[in-house]
């Protein structure tokens, strides 16, 4: 009898691990699906951004440059013309971040550093573990009921 028992016992608890192992992968899954999505968002974010900036850039530009010229041409100082080269770089950079493909080079050399220049990516102190966080946050304990006294 109690062989049986421990047996559909065994059976329930095999079953229990299954559901459980199963239901992590899908909360696992999901995490990664919403990580993902905030991360889409944020990139949308920076691009709306960048076109938004473009614009107000843009027209700073553009009058600074008719400014620039109508001005040079009246006084015959050319060098009046100078602050155009500048302001015309950055205005490029500008362009290629809104509307270029300023995203996809960045993403590619991230991609190419994570690949070859790994150890760039080391954190100082290597990875935090339980161990280490567990320190600091008792050291921070410590130190706030010190300073409370």
């Amino acid at each position: 009898m109690g062989f049986l028992l421990s047996k559909s016992m065994d059976a329930n608890f095999k079953k229990q691990q299954e559901f459980m192992l199963h239901n992590a992968r899908l909360q696992m899954e999901r995490q990664m699906v919403m990580q993902n999505q905030m991360r889409e968002r944020q990139m949308a974010m920076q691009v709306a951004w960048s076109r938004e900036f473009l614009k107000y850039y843009g027209t700073f530009f553009t009058l600074a440059t008719v400014g620039l010229t109508v001005g040079a041409i009246k006084r015959r100082k050319p060098f009046l013309l100078a602050p155009i080269v500048p302001l015309g770089f950055i205005m490029a950079y500008q362009v290629d971040s809104a509307y270029g493909t300023l995203i996809y080079r960045v993403r590619g050399e991230a991609e190419s550093i994570m690949t070859s220049d790994h150890d760039r990516l080391d954190l100082p102190h290597g990875t935090p573990t339980f161990e280490s966080i567990e320190k600091a946050r008792r050291a921070r304990g410590s130190l706030a009921s010190f300073l409370e006294k």
